[in-house]
């Protein structure tokens, strides 16, 4: 990639790519674990609702109080340090900041948040890829029409699949599925932030001293967040979501590509150039051995005999007859790894993985039988969970992306593992985040796409 060369060269050249983070969390905290060892980058700001939390992260990461020592933007640019704050709009709108990462994990707020940077005329790197599920084929959009780039995160696992899937087309092998991993079993779909920890393998009293968020950490292991990644994954590189969503099939790594096989060949796909993810736990709860459960993965065929030789040859990961090979990441490092994200934007005005279909969405469903007058609490709560579908699918059906569905009224009763549609809650359309997916849906209906 080259990119530490030209990071250097922009450092001897006093011409660094300038940031500005919005959100001081865990993601945005390993990131800024990076920073000074980053040639190249000036982080100028951050912008956080309650500054004393970001200076909080930034003591438990080590960084020197010097580092963050500044009464302004235009202080911390002469300083070449970081201004703290929790003026965002003010970040995003100082016009020596090139690039805004969006880190606050909250979709409403992070569709404000990126549709202001690109009016500001900034590239926008989101790692809120909630966001990105229910409307980044319009925040995309947005971006072209501004001129500037928006980019999946880097580290997370959309953004390394995305790498992976452009690295099988870049040497012309045609792709039968692509995914992350994931610790799954049937019975984790009905967790609750009450009982996740039952689950986990950690006490609640340990996941208390870790500060560890329940809900977010639900999210995960009722499958929300698998669902949110892979409709990221479809979007970006224009493969399909399976027609009756995502199976979870358990699979050690050198047994994904017999698995993601057409079930004619002994597999269980429908169709080839599909997502998928792949649990690292049999139906009986046992471990599946060598799994994928952090990484990603992409399974490529071989188009001709000679290829074919050549996978027996050099002793790779296939299928029995040979011809479906599986390459991999096993671990992702999330906000560790950032800094390709902001080198590959900063540097090429290239995303790290962009939304340009409209082909999958994730959908709110409910975990239980949900009654009018209840207000829905989004992805890792207790009312809905995410399941994946194709979005013509859910344009048909008038299904409540999983983004939305937080914070409003059910109107009339949904049955447990129902897809909730527009007509079943009260909706706030007084949200840019709610226009912005009316105006996707608008703009995509009738346009089937695919990148396969």
């Amino acid at each position: 990639m080259n990119f530490h060369t030209q990071l250097l060269a922009r450092a001897e050249q006093g011409r660094p790519i300038r940031v500005g983070l919005i959100g001081a969390g865990k993601f945005g905290s390993m990131y800024l674990a990076q920073i000074p060892r980053t040639p190249g980058v000036h982080l100028i700001g951050i912008a956080d609702l309650i500054p004393a939390n970001a200076h909080a992260s930034l003591n438990r990461i080590g960084w020197e109080a010097e580092r963050s020592r500044a009464d302004s933007l235009d202080d911390a640019l002469r300083k070449g340090t970081t201004y703290v704050s929790d003026d965002w709009q003010g970040l995003a709108a100082h016009p020596d900041v090139d690039i805004i990462i969006e880190c606050t994990g909250n979709p409403i707020a992070a569709v404000d948040h990126c549709l202001y940077a690109f009016e500001q005329g900034k590239h926008v790197i989101n790692v809120t890829v909630e966001a990105d599920a229910f409307c980044g084929p319009l925040l995309a959009h947005k971006a072209r029409q501004a001129g500037v780039v928006y980019s999946l995160a880097y580290g997370d696992q959309p953004g390394l699949a995305c790498e992976l899937v452009d690295w099988a087309r870049t040497c012309g092998f045609p792709i039968v599925a692509a995914g992350r991993g994931h610790k799954w079993l049937p019975k984790f779909r009905e967790s609750t932030p009450d009982t996740v920890w039952d689950h986990w393998g950690v006490t609640a009293e340990q996941a208390r001293q870790g500060g560890m968020n329940p809900k977010m950490f639900n999210a995960f292991l009722d499958g929300s967040k698998p669902a949110i990644e892979s409709t990221a994954i479809a979007n970006a590189t224009g493969l399909e979501a399976p027609e009756n969503g995502l199976t979870f099939p358990p699979a050690a790594i050198p047994d994904i590509p017999t698995v993601m096989r057409l079930r004619q060949d002994g597999g269980l796909l429908d169709k080839k150039g599909v997502v998928e993810v792949v649990s690292s736990l049999n139906p009986d709860g046992s471990s599946v051995g060598y799994d994928i459960r952090k990484g990603v993965w992409v399974c490529v065929e071989a188009p001709t005999d000679y290829i074919h030789r050549c996978f027996k040859e050099y002793q790779i990961f296939t299928d029995p007859d040979g011809r479906c090979m599986v390459q991999y990441k096993k671990w992702h490092l999330i906000g560790l790894e950032l800094g390709i994200s902001v080198a590959s934007v900063g540097l090429r005005s290239e995303p790290t993985g962009v939304a340009r279909y409209f082909n999958a969405d994730v959908i709110a469903t409910s975990k239980r039988d949900l009654q009018p007058g209840e207000l829905l609490d989004g992805e890792g709560g207790y009312t809905v969970y995410g399941k994946l579908f194709p979005a013509a699918k859910s344009l048909k059906h008038r299904c409540v992306p999983l983004g939305l569905a937080h914070g409003i009224k059910l109107i009339r009763p949904v049955a447990k593992d129902q897809a909730l549609t527009w007509d079943d809650v009260q909706a706030d359309a007084s949200l840019s985040a709610y226009r912005a997916r009316m105006e996707m849906e608008a703009l995509f209906k009738g346009r089937p796409e695919t990148g396969k």
